[in-house]
C-alpha cells in the first residue's frame, strides 16, 4: 500500500531540484486535474457511445449495412483532416495565450482560424460529394454494399461542414479550459442523432423508414445542433474565448501564417494518420463482408475505450499548455504524470471487463449474430490488451503536443500508423495467414510502439522549453 501511495503523490512525481515554487498538495493537483479532466473524458466517452449508434442501429439491416456504414469512416475523417491538423495548432496557441493572459491575441487567433475552417470545410464537402462513388471505391467498397455507402457518405460529408465549424471553436474552448462547453456541445449533437436514428431507420411514428440513409440524415441533423451550440457559446460568452460577429472578423495573414506554423507538423500528422488507417482498411475489406462488418464492430468497441484515453489527452495538453504559458513546466509535468496514472489505472479496469464480458458486448453491436460472435469473441483478448497501451499513448502524445512538440508526433505517427500498421496488417493478415485475428494484433503493435515512443520522448523532457 506505501508503494501504491508513493506512485500518485505529488512529491514523488515532480524531484525538488527541478521546482521552480512550491506544488500544490496532492489532492489540490488531483482536483484540477480532475476538474479539467471529467468533462472532456465524459464527453469522449459519450460521443463514442451515441457515436455507435448509427452502427448498432443498422446492425439489423445485416452485414451490407454495417459495412456501408464503416466503410465511409476514413474517408470521413480525410476530408476532416485539413480542420484538425488546424485544430490541433489553434488548441496549443491558445492555451499558451491563456497562461500569458492574452484574451485579445487568442481571440484573434480563433476568428482568423474560424475563417480558414469556412474555408477548407466548405471546399472537402463538395469533393466529398460529388466524387463519392470514387472516393469509397478507393476505401475498398465492395460492390455488395457501394450504392448504400454512396448515398450514406454524400449526406455525411454534408453534416463535415458543420461539424468542422463546431470542432474549431471546441478546440479553442478547450485550449482556454472550457472543457465543459465543449461536452455540452458535443453531447447535444449526439443525443439529437441517437434520438433520430431510432426514428429515421426503422420508420417510427410518422417518420418514413429510410434504413442506412436515415441514420446518416440523424448524424446531419445532430451535426447542425452541434454547431448552432458551439456559435452560441463563442458568441454569448464573457469569458477568455468570445467572438463578435460585427467587430472581431479582420484577415490577419501574418496569424495565417502563425497557425500554419503551428499547425503544419499536426497536418502531416494526419496525413499520414489518414493514409494508414486507409490502408488498413483496404486490407481488411479484401477479407469478405463479414469479416470486415466484424472489424467495423470491434473497432468501434475499442474506440469508446480509446475515448477515455482522448478525454484525458485533452486535459493534459490543456493544462500543459497552460502551465507552460506561466513558465511553470514543474506543474505541466506533474498534471501529466497525474493523468497518465488516471488514464492507465482506469484502461487496466476497461480492458478486464471488455475480456470478460466480450460476448455480451459483442451481442449489443450484431443484434446476437452467431457469425459476429464467432469472428469476435477471440479478438476481443486482443482489444482489452491494446487499451492499456492506446489510453496511456494518447495521454503521453496529447502531453507531447500541448508542449508543442507536434513534430516528433507528427514522425511518431507517420512511422507507426503511416508505415507499421499497414505493413504489418498485410504481413500478419495474408502473408502469415492470420487472418481478422493477424490484423489485430498489427493494432497492438501499432499501439505498443507508440506509447514506448512517446514515453521515451515525454521522459527526455525536450518538450519543456519549445516556445509558441
Amino acid at each position: 500500500m506505501k508503494y501504491l501511495r508513493r506512485f500518485f503523490t505529488v512529491d514523488a512525481l515532480i524531484p525538488k531540484r527541478i521546482r521552480k515554487a512550491p506544488l500544490p498538495s496532492t489532492k489540490e493537483a488531483y482536483s484540477t486535474a480532475f476538474q479539467m479532466a471529467w468533462p472532456s473524458s465524459l464527453e469522449m466517452v459519450l460521443i463514442g457511445l451515441i457515436g455507435s449508434a448509427d452502427l448498432i442501429m443498422v446492425s439489423h439491416l445485416g452485414s451490407n449495412a454495417i459495412a456501408a456504414t464503416g466503410i465511409t469512416t476514413q474517408p470521413k475523417f480525410i476530408l476532416l483532416s485539413i480542420v484538425m491538423a488546424l485544430n490541433t495548432g489553434l488548441t496549443v496557441i491558445i492555451s499558451r495565450r491563456k497562461g500569458q493572459n492574452r484574451a485579445d491575441e487568442a481571440n484573434k487567433i480563433l476568428s482568423n482560424a474560424l475563417i480558414m475552417s469556412v474555408s477548407i470545410s466548405l471546399l472537402m464537402t463538395l469533393i466529398g460529394y460529388f466524387y463519392a462513388e470514387p472516393i469509397l471505391k478507393i476505401a475498398g467498397a465492395t460492390s455488395d454494399y457501394l450504392d448504400l455507402a454512396i448515398v450514406y457518405f454524400r449526406i455525411i460529408v454534408i453534416g463535415n461542414f458543420f461539424t468542422a465549424i463546431s470542432m474549431t471553436l471546441t478546440s479553442a474552448q478547450r485550449g482556454a479550459g472550457n472543457t465543459k462547453i465543449s461536452l455540452i456541445t458535443n453531447l447535444s449533437a449526439n443525443i439529437v442523432n441517437a434520438f433520430f436514428n431510432y426514428f429515421l431507420i426503422n420508420g417510427v411514428w410518422i417518420f418514413p423508414e429510410l434504413g442506412v440513409a436515415g441514420a446518416a440524415v440523424a448524424t446531419l441533423l445532430g451535426n447542425i445542433v452541434g454547431f448552432v451550440i458551439a456559435i452560441y457559446s463563442i458568441t454569448h460568452n464573457t469569458e477568455f474565448i468570445s467572438l463578435n460577429f460585427k467587430r472581431t472578423f479582420n484577415i490577419d495573414f501574418r496569424r495565417w501564417l502563425e497557425l500554419i506554423r503551428v499547425s503544419s507538423s499536426a497536418f502531416v500528422e494526419q496525413i499520414f494518420i489518414r493514409g494508414g488507417f486507409l490502408m488498413f482498411s483496404i486490407i481488411l475489406a479484401n477479407l469478405g463482408t463479414d469479416k470486415f462488418a466484424t472489424h467495423q464492430i470491434l473497432m468501434n468497441i475499442l474506440n469508446i475505450a480509446f475515448a477515455v484515453g482522448e478525454g484525458l489527452s485533452i486535459a493534459s495538453s490543456t493544462l500543459v499548455g497552460v502551465n507552460l504559458g506561466k513558465e511553470r513546466p514543474d506543474l505541466a509535468m506533474m498534471y501529466s504524470l497525474i493523468l497518465q496514472r488516471i488514464g492507465l489505472f482506469t484502461a487496466i479496469i476497461l480492458g478486464l471487463n471488455l475480456i470478460v464480458f466480450r460476448d455480451i458486448i459483442l451481442s449489443l453491436f450484431s443484434q446476437g449474430s452467431s457469425v459476429v460472435l464467432e469472428l469476435g469473441s477471440p479478438i476481443m483478448f486482443v482489444v482489452g490488451l491494446t487499451v492499456s497501451f492506446q489510453v496511456l499513448g494518447t495521454i503521453t502524445i496529447g502531453t507531447l503536443r500541448g508542449g508543442g512538440d507536434l513534430k516528433f508526433t507528427a514522425l511518431l505517427m507517420m512511422i507507426c500508423i503511416g508505415v507499421v500498421r499497414p505493413l504489418s496488417g498485410y504481413m500478419f493478415t495474408f502473408v502469415l495467414n492470420g487472418g481478422l485475428v493477424g490484423a489485430w494484433f498489427a493494432i497492438l503493435l501499432d499501439q505498443m510502439l507508440r506509447t514506448i515512443a512517446s514515453q521515451k520522448r515525454f521522459k527526455d523532457g525536450a518538450w519543456l522549453h519549445i516556445k509558441i
